[in-house]
């Protein structure tokens, strides 16, 4: 995770800098960022840029200096509150979407502290959906039905569920396998056909390609369209993929940039040794020396084509995706 950290006294500065030294050996992007700015301020420079955020003082300084940013648990940072001597560690914001129930624990591993959690699911070791769908790296497309399920787990109601693939483990108590139609969470690419919870995998490829100055403005339109015509959810692309004679094509690039994914492109020779049937077109094949490119740059990176070919105002979009691996191991 990208972390930003802030102290207020000698002594947080001395704990927050050892802090940040620890996260970053265990993997994380964590800096100390203050630049003497007021926390106001650095509160809402770490909010855009930041995916937690992390206070070394008291509760209320914390509470203060977001309070202006906080926007809606899908959007908002992970936010940590560390007394100055590192005795407790105290998730206020984004605990299970954000993360910060997870980045707590981890923090008070590092610094021998105590986790203080209150999340209720949390506190009574109940299974968390939108906890779960985050360590897996499903997205939570309408978090709004959240409530509904974890106030049904805590009554001690049964929660019906489908899932397009196997997961691994023992289901948590009061989850029951019911058909698609049925369930109340859905695990798929596809949007359910009725008001479930819904949790997709964030694992889509999109494989492009377009006439030369195409705009990003155009590119983008159909990229949705796809995606809107066969139910499926733009925030779950996590590439666009493409042949490297669109490596410095200007609305790729600025689509990529804007969406804040990546833009890989191959040789015409890499793409012709893609496995699969392919929608093939001679022009393609003169212009590039292969019979299509935006199906096989989709599988470059996937295993599943979800969507061929399909072609508009001079834009070609294709769409693949790898099967996720899910487990119910990790829940608590």
């Amino acid at each position: 995770m990208k972390l930003e950290l802030i102290a207020f006294t000698k002594q947080g500065n001395a704990l927050a800098a050892r802090l940040s030294q620890l996260l970053q050996e265990q993997g994380h992007d964590a800096q100390c960022t203050r630049e003497n700015l007021r926390v106001e301020d650095w509160a809402k420079r770490a909010f855009q840029r930041a995916e937690g955020l992390i206070f070394v003082g008291a509760a209320g300084i914390a509470v203060r200096a977001i309070a202006p940013y906080i926007q809606h648990k899908s959007k908002d940072p992970a936010v940590l509150v560390l007394n100055e001597k590192g005795q407790f560690v105290i998730p206020i914001l984004s605990g299970h979407l954000g993360g910060a129930n997870d980045l707590s624990r981890q923090v008070a591993t590092l610094i021998h502290a105590i986790p203080v959690i209150t999340t209720a699911t949390d506190v009574n070791h109940i299974f968390s959906v939108d906890q779960w769908a985050r360590r897996q790296r499903l997205k939570v497309v309408n978090p709004e039905k959240i409530v509904i399920i974890s106030s049904k787990l805590l009554a001690g109601q049964p929660v019906t569920w489908w899932s397009r693939w196997e997961i691994e483990g023992t289901c948590p108590t009061n989850l029951v396998w019911a058909q698609r139609e049925q369930a109340e969470i859905v695990i798929d690419w596809y949007h359910p056909t009725q008001l479930a919870l819904w949790l997709s995998p964030q694992k889509i490829q999109a494989g492009m390609g377009c006439r030369k100055g195409t705009k990003k403005d155009v590119l983008k339109k159909v990229l949705q369209q796809v995606i809107t015509d066969h139910g499926l959810v733009l925030d779950c692309v996590e590439r666009i993929c493409s042949i490297d004679l669109k490596a410095e094509e200007q609305g790729l690039l600025e689509l990529c940039q804007e969406m804040e994914v990546p833009f890989e492109t191959y040789s015409s020779q890499t793409l012709s040794k893609v496995e699969g049937k392919f929608t093939a077109s001679p022009f393609v094949q003169t212009v590039t020396g292969i019979d299509n490119v935006c199906e096989r740059a989709a599988m470059m990176n996937g295993d599943n084509l979800l969507v061929h070919k399909y072609a508009e105002n001079g834009v070609t979009v294709a769409l693949a995706a790898k099967a996720p691996v899910l487990s119910w191991r990790d829940w608590q």
